[in-house]
């Protein structure tokens, strides 16, 4: 009876997760010419074919998606006690490169990101804060940071943090002898800070309540793509602004800022760690997923 190697069956897997025979062997660090091998191999000593193969798409078989159904579970389990062993017998060093959003990488840094540089010294961490969208691994992240629902369907994800909000707030003498709005179209007739999306294009507010949403085209004195600075400006009376919660928060709770529209910001998808399923997880990654699992469930 032939004996399978891992190999093979990671192969299979991998064509699976990825679509395609070039994206797998992209994954797997493996030549397409490999990886086809490792397949027609197996597909010999099985004696069926696995794969549909045209010149624009791979799709499995009839018997190719009972056997990955069977070995999927295997496999996962191998790899799991294979990346616990390495992390028992290897101290975390190395690099950990984060791909986030600006806001949501403040929002986790002293929470989670300073408790692991605590805990293992020997790691740095490379976080690069970006608005657009990238295909972390693609662009040669280990992991990245964004909203549930912007989350590639096919990542492993972890969610992070409380719930998250939207403010919409104003200093308290830029509100001196203003009616306050009380509904978004209000807005309509105060300056506002604008904000601009990474691709150039203005930040619309959003807004819901009762099932009603309205996306709003503010108008104002000034234009920015910062939240800090945006920030700056509000504070010294040049309009109102529009901000993730945990960026004014502390404003608001010292009095240096009043928060408006409360009841037309509902509850945002909370922000998640996520990741590719990988092989020969570094004890350094180990470790940060198994933290991130902790802050995850309250237990940091």
């Amino acid at each position: 009876m032939a004996r399978h190697s891992l190999v093979e069956l990671e192969a299979v897997l991998a064509i699976v997760r990825c679509g395609s025979f070039r994206a797998a062997a992209l994954d797997l660090g493996m030549s397409t010419t490999a990886i086809s091998n490792a397949v027609q191999k197996l597909e010999r000593e099985l004696a069926v074919r696995l794969f549909n193969r045209t010149t624009r798409s791979v799709s499995l078989t009839y018997a190719g998606r009972i056997f990955v159904a069977q070995i999927k579970p295997a496999f996962e389990g191998i790899q799991k006690a294979m990346d616990t062993a390495r992390s028992q017998q290897e101290a975390p060093s190395g690099t950990l490169r984060i791909n986030a959003f600006a806001t949501a990488a403040r929002e986790i840094m002293a929470p989670l990101i300073l408790t692991y540089l605590e805990y293992y010294p020997q790691v740095h961490i490379d976080i690069v804060t970006e608005g657009r969208l990238v295909d972390v691994v693609a662009a040669g992240f280990d992991l990245g940071v964004r909203a549930k629902d912007l989350v590639p369907s096919d990542a492993i994800a972890i969610p992070l943090g409380r719930e998250r909000r939207i403010a919409v707030v104003a200093s308290p003498n830029f509100l001196q002898g203003r009616a306050v709005p009380s509904v978004p179209q209000e807005l309509l007739s105060h300056p506002c800070i604008r904000g601009r999306l990474p691709n150039g294009a203005p930040l619309r507010w959003r807004f819901a309540k009762d099932g009603e949403e309205l996306l709003l085209d503010v108008d104002g004195p000034i234009t920015l793509d910062e939240a800090s600075l945006a920030r700056i400006a509000v504070l010294n009376g040049v309009g109102i602004g529009y901000f993730m919660e945990p960026d004014v928060r502390d404003d608001v709770a010292a009095g240096r800022l009043v928060r408006i529209l409360e009841d037309w910001t509902p509850p945002l998808p909370p922000l998640c760690l996520y990741y590719s399923n990988r092989r020969n997880s570094a004890a350094a990654f180990t470790a940060f997923i198994a933290l991130a699992r902790d802050f995850s469930a309250g237990r940091l």
